[in-house]
């Protein structure tokens, strides 16, 4: 969350908001900004933390643990017409990739604006690609693997 939070303004730039969404209760939500996250960040976390008493968030996105009545950490990129474009639940012991998730922001919205798609590792300024007939049988000359780092 906080490294999200550091990265707040460059999101926001892309158009994007940031919801955070557990099944805490928004005392617990003041009590973790104002004793550990405002001193991870100055002013603590920017953007809502949103309570999901019960798990009902969680589980219309699959993340509720009902034995553990938690919400599994995930993130999940909803485009302007409501729809998941991509999600990511990892193991708590694995951490997020904050530039990541930016690279899938610019991605999906290169893609929506052109019509174009963005292979493995595109970020803007390297080369999409226009799908249609005459690239078919020829990604190979268009993009190469090495290109995904």
């Amino acid at each position: 969350m906080t490294a999200v939070a550091a990265k707040y303004a460059e999101i926001r730039k892309l158009g994007a908001e940031v919801l955070s969404v557990s099944v805490d209760s928004h005392f617990v939500h003041k009590m973790w900004q104002e004793h550990e996250l405002s001193k991870m960040i100055p002013g603590g976390v920017p953007y809502p933390m949103l309570s999901d008493p019960g798990g009902r968030i969680g589980r219309a996105y699959a993340v509720y643990d009902e034995a553990a009545g938690v919400d599994i950490r995930g993130r999940f990129l909803i485009d302007p017409d409501g729809v998941i474009q991509a999600m990511e639940v990892l193991a708590p012991a694995v951490g997020r990739n904050v530039g990541e998730l930016i690279r899938q922001l610019q991605a999906f919205q290169h893609a929506r604006q052109t019509g174009q798609v963005t292979p493995s590792g595109w970020a803007p300024g390297k080369q999409a690609l226009t799908p249609g007939p005459e690239l078919t049988g020829k990604v190979f000359e268009a993009w190469k693997p090495g290109e995904a780092d």
